[in-house]
């Protein structure tokens, strides 16, 4: 099976090709971090990019398959609207992957530092992160403890702790990844929670992951099932709330709200 895979949820824009024999080719744009992303530039630019450098034509594709966050908004809408559509334009198979879960793919693949898990964690801005928890084997990372929302700074150090008691397990040596475990490395390590250094590879999301896990999984039965994990009202919505209830508050209604960056 041929995949193609991104994935658009933070910063970076990561792309790989699986080829039909297993190997996988890869090719990431990383912005810094005070730059604005270039997914909507340089996506499928790159994506034409890896099929030239295997001699593959998008005619020989069988599926693609996309990174749905947890992430940021723009981002995501970018890469899921991409993915719809070269999947509908070419009749391709289309599957929808956890991001969280590919960045611990990416660190498994690695060797995770000979660690037994991975708390896979991307930076969700405002001050929070979204995170999941990973078992670590020798075919790569399996899910045990994905959170539904954004987590809290103060939150993230007890992780581990929380996934192994979901999962009936005993203490396990644990490794963080992603740039939100860069971003909030000393809540981590406080709890013996090993964070690479910033420019580990650990810490970067990989297309062949994407690729990897899309391959595995069940294709969507409708286009329309692959949808972005946003895991969080937009900004948007969240200041029509905050307005809302101002009016609501009577006097507070004359207060203007606060609104974040939209990711």
């Amino acid at each position: 099976m041929i995949v193609l895979g991104f994935d658009t949820a933070t910063l970076s824009t990561a792309v790989g090709l699986r080829l039909a024999d297993g190997s996988a080719l890869e090719v990431r744009d990383d912005p810094a971090s005070a730059g604005s992303p270039g997914h909507a530039t340089r996506l499928l630019g790159m994506a034409g990019e890896l099929l030239s450098r295997a001699s593959v034509s998008w005619s020989e594709l069988d599926r693609i398959a996309v990174g749905v966050g947890p992430g940021r908004f723009t981002g995501l809408r970018v890469g899921v609207a991409t993915a719809r559509g070269l999947a509908q334009s070419l009749s391709l198979e289309l599957v929808g992957v956890s991001s969280l879960g590919a960045l611990a793919e990416s660190a498994a693949s690695l060797g995770a530092n000979g660690c037994d898990g991975v708390l896979a964690v991307i930076d969700a801005l405002r001050g929070e992160a979204f995170a999941g928890a990973y078992s670590v084997s020798e075919n790569g990372s399996a899910g045990e403890l994905s959170f539904p929302g954004p987590l809290a700074p103060e939150d993230l150090g007890s992780l581990a702790t929380r996934a192994e008691e979901h999962a009936g397990a005993g203490p396990r040596r644990w490794l963080a990844v992603g740039d939100g475990a860069v971003r909030y490395r000393g809540q981590f390590e406080r709890r013996a929670v090993a964070v690479p250094a910033e420019q580990s590879p650990l810490h970067l999301l990989r297309g062949a992951a994407i690729c990897d896990l899309g391959a595995r999984a069940l294709a969507a039965s409708a286009y329309e099932q692959i949808v972005p994990d946003y895991r969080r009202a937009p900004d948007a919505r969240l200041a029509a709330q905050s307005v809302d209830g101002a009016v609501a508050g009577g006097p507070a209604a004359h207060s203007r709200p606060r609104v974040g960056s939209q990711p």
